[in-house]
């Protein structure tokens, strides 16, 4: 709207001009010399605006030949670039698709007619490494890292180069120029905290860590945590070194962190060497409801020193109640009151505990199982039969971190480098593909565990050779005993039934009174003769014997002969046992 009016009032204007030059009277008179012209004033501006649109339109004519040359110039370089950056467009499309030709086609057209420009390098590169050209792409980086818009992306592409080669300390090195030159580098400042940490560098890794948090990288709750983990290794790794240190550390650690499991579990080590209970349990506490954990329990079974068995199994007990049943986390609470049960012998406690998972056991259940049928009634079919489960069953949860499985814990992940990536969880490969997936056992555990176990025994040493009466009457059978073992005193025999002497054994065979073992349901039957010192060796038949007229005299009369000592022990089974007193 203010254009128009703009415009109006200029045509207003020069209307008005022109018309007040026509109104003007009288004439122009030029004179140069003997050259004498006469005109009038309307006629003279005319004849002046006809002059200066000559001029101008000479000087335009005159100006684009001049120009000319430079704005042809400009054209081709323009096409040229047009041209390249549309063959940068399709050879990065290219390798996106992994078109390993096209890409090398596009690349060179692009190095061509866009030698300079920085997306052609990169093209240039990643075409190269398409290809498996590393010698290329490195040589093609470090004329990127050389300039000056390009030196992060050259850099960031020489230390790819440089993981590619397995060249850790190149990889470093160039992470941190890249520091170096840009602070706020996220790839630069995670390769190197993780490469310090690989180290045991915790103090440079802190370091890292505070540049990362005033750069902008990461706030202040993801800071706090990871610092807490950071502090929480230094402290594992100077537990036996340096323990002041580490009881420091890990105490800044369990502030800052108060859910991180390996923190939470050692500082309440330290506070249980200190006499602090109460506190040391409030850690455990704390870590627990957030993450139950094997280990948390274990540090509160033993977090108070010279405790029972049996009261280390009522603060399991109690650690594992402030679990509820429909979460996540019940089943570590049960494995621990299953674990503190058997140690304190309550086995019908740890078979409770452990009833809702031995249909479809983990290894953990597996294993607890077969420790608890070898504790408490030394069955080792059993036990064998709950182990090979075991190498069968599913995972427990563990360390696990980009699919890593650890035995512990780690502040980094040892594939990716990625700081407190551990996690308490079933590994990936573990999980079952459907919900009614079960290890079937095979025929010896269905065998094993269907058998009843064995009733133990416990013998009674019978020091005295002498014999009961024969009327002595017979305890009930032990199959029918459940009551637990007793030794009992053998009775004595009646003056009714005197015992006969048992003869006066050669000089040459002494006779030692042996103490014989025998069970509850031995105790009314006649008890054993004296086994003599020295046994009778048969003569076998391919034995050649001493000699060829026999033994000596002497030796026949220490030992009888062979058909007397077969004789001997031709009783049959029931003299057979009654020898040996089963």
């Amino acid at each position: 709207m203010l254009r128009i009016v703009l415009f109006l009032v200029l045509i207003a204007l020069a209307a008005a001009g022109a018309a007040w030059v026509a109104d003007q009277p009288g004439e122009l008179v030029l004179t140069a010399g003997g050259f004498r012209a006469t005109t009038t004033l309307p006629r003279f501006v005319f004849l002046l605006g006809l002059f200066a649109a000559a001029v101008v339109l000479v000087w335009s004519l005159v100006t684009m030949i001049w120009r000319a040359p430079g704005r042809l110039r400009r054209r081709r370089h323009d096409k040229r670039h047009a041209r390249g950056r549309h063959a940068i467009t399709h050879g990065l499309l290219a390798i996106g698709h992994g078109d390993t030709a096209l890409a090398r086609r596009h690349a060179d057209t692009a190095r061509r007619l866009a030698a300079n420009d920085p997306l052609a390098l990169l093209l240039h590169a990643q075409s190269a490494q398409l290809e498996g050209n590393r010698d290329e792409a490195q040589r093609v980086f470090r004329a990127m890292a050389e300039r000056e818009d390009t030196r992060l992306l050259g850099l960031r592409g020489l230390f790819i180069e440089a993981q590619r080669a397995d060249d850790a300390v190149g990889a470093v090195m160039i992470a941190e120029e890249a520091i170096k030159q840009s602070p706020s580098s996220t790839w630069a400042s995670h390769a190197v905290l993780g490469f310090r940490c690989a180290r045991g560098d915790w103090s440079g890794a802190l370091a890292i860590l505070d540049s990362n948090l005033s750069s902008g990288l990461i706030d202040r709750q993801a800071y706090r945590r990871q610092r807490g983990v950071l502090l929480a290794a230094r402290a594992l790794e100077l537990e036996t070194m340096d323990r002041d240190v580490a009881r420091e550390s890990v105490m800044e650690a369990v502030k800052l962190a108060p859910t991180l499991v390996p923190a939470a579990v050692l500082a309440a080590k330290f506070e249980s060497e200190a006499h602090q209970v109460r506190r040391a349990m409030k850690l455990v506490e704390a870590a627990w409801l957030a993450n139950p954990h094997p280990d948390l329990a274990d540090a509160y079974a033993h977090v108070k020193l010279g405790d029972s068995a049996r009261q280390r199994l009522q603060r399991v007990e109690t650690l594992a109640a402030k679990v509820p049943a429909d979460r996540a986390g019940h089943v570590e609470g049960q494995l621990a009151i299953a674990r503190a049960a058997i140690d304190a012998s309550e086995f019908a406690r740890a078979r409770a505990v452990l009833a809702p998972y031995v249909n479809d056991p983990t290894q953990r259940v597996a294993l607890l199982m077969a420790e608890l049928e070898r504790t408490e009634h030394g069955d080792s079919g059993r036990a064998r039969a709950w182990t090979l489960r075991a190498v069968r069953a599913r995972h427990d949860p563990a360390w696990t971190a980009d699919g890593y499985v650890s035995d512990r814990w780690r502040p980094v992940s040892p594939v990716t480098g990625r700081l407190d990536a551990f996690q308490w969880q079933t590994p990936v490969a573990s999980l079952p593909s459907g919900k009614g997936d079960m290890i079937e056992s095979s025929a010896f555990e269905e065998a094993m565990l269907a058998a009843p176990p064995p009733k133990r025994v416990t013998a009674v040493p019978i020091e005295s050779p002498a014999e009961p009466p024969a009327t002595a009457p017979d305890p009930a059978p032990a199959a029918q005993d459940n009551s637990p073992p007793v030794a009992e005193e053998e009775p004595a025999a009646t003056p009714a039934e005197p015992v006969q002497p048992a003869p006066e054994p050669a000089e040459s065979s002494p006779v030692v009174a042996t103490p014989v073992f025998r069970t509850r349901a031995d105790l009314g039957k006649p008890s054993p003769a004296p086994i003599p010192a020295v046994i009778p060796i048969i003569r076998a038949p391919d034995d050649p014997g001493i000699d060829d007229e026999g033994p000596s005299d002497e030796f026949t009369e220490q030992i009888g002969t062979p058909r007397d000592a077969a004789k001997a022990q031709a009783g049959g089974w029931r003299g057979f046992w009654s020898r040996w007193g089963a």
